[in-house]
């Protein structure tokens, strides 16, 4: 007589029909923000200086392009413009990196009772 064999498992079959998402919890609330209003203000700041630097860079050319002109050698554009530049970028480095502390966590840190040993 022949033996019938069969292919079925006895672990539990998964359920293939419902959709995955990768990346995200179905139940996690909506992050926080990325940028906080501070971060823009900063950035602002920054890229007006920016914006004031260049400005103060430019200029220096001679009325006659066959005479040369001293005024490209002036502090204000070896000196000043530079400054305002790198000033500005360091003020944008600076928004971008910071993260300012949650007025959530400082309420937490000042409301926590405090234990007093004369008691």
């Amino acid at each position: 007589m022949a033996q019938v064999i069969t292919t079925k498992s006895s672990a539990p079959v998964k359920n293939t029909t419902t959709r995955r998402t990768y990346g995200k919890k179905e139940n996690s609330k909506p992050s926080a923000p990325l940028f906080h209003r501070i971060n823009y203000i900063l950035m602002i700041i920054g890229a007006v200086i920016l914006v004031i630097g260049y400005i103060t860079l430019s200029g220096g050319a001679a009325e006659d392009p066959g005479q040369f002109s001293e005024a490209i050698f002036d502090t204000r554009r070896l000196v000043v413009a530079p400054i305002l530049m790198l000033l500005g970028l360091v003020i944008e480095i600076f928004a971008i990196m910071w993260h300012p502390m949650s007025k959530k966590k400082n309420t937490e840190a000042t409301e926590t009772p405090q234990e007093n040993p004369a008691e």
